[in-house]
């Protein structure tokens, strides 16, 4: 069976660690449903834990995203697009025909992205390369799984995977103080 995955653009009050004040912003997430209906319950659903007591949410935009796969990785925390190019040969015309797909991939930043879209790809039979990988304004994929018991582990494992903080994620509180002071400087 396919997955469509929707693009929810949502614009929420969220904890801006800088200035330590709620403000709204407008973020981009990404659902695996099968109508626009759905896409607009399963964001509502799964947006209910950033949000405090009383405060309410907008959907500004559902529209079907261009993703084949989705591929979170262990200790990674942002999201890029890696566009993969299918090579295959024409026997009618003797041509090379290239087929257009695209990947997002968990990394911290392009170089990794692009090793894991390789390995993404690892088991794939014919050729193929990777023309671009860019940053991704994702900030969430939330997938459907069932529930039923074949589907569990694959669920917990893309959930463990998705949520894994970064090795290196610890903040540096010298550099996060002087964030706050120009923060405030500029307030």
């Amino acid at each position: 069976m396919s997955v469509t995955w929707y693009e929810c653009k949502v614009k929420y009050a969220k904890f801006d660690e800088a200035s330590g004040l709620r403000k709204l912003k407008t973020e981009p997430f990404l659902v695996d449903a099968v109508s626009y209906t759905e896409a607009e319950k399963r964001i509502t659903e799964e947006m209910q834990p950033f949000l405090n007591e009383g405060e309410g949410m907008l959907i500004t935009n559902i529209k079907v995203a261009n993703f084949a796969e989705v591929h979170p990785f262990e200790n990674a925390d942002r999201w890029f697009k890696a566009k993969v190019s299918l090579i295959a040969f024409d026997e009618q015309s003797g041509k090379e025909r290239k087929t257009n797909e695209y990947l997002l991939v968990q990394a911290n930043n392009v170089k990794e992205a692009f090793e894991n879209t390789v390995y993404a790809m690892k088991d794939t039979m014919g050729e193929y390369s990777i023309p671009a990988v860019a940053e991704s304004p994702i900030v969430d994929v939330f997938p459907y799984f069932t529930g039923e018991e074949e589907n569990s582990e694959r669920a917990e494992e893309f959930i463990r995977l998705k949520d894994s903080v970064p090795v290196s994620a610890t903040e540096n509180e010298e550099l996060a103080m002087e964030d706050s002071l120009v923060a405030e400087e500029e307030e």
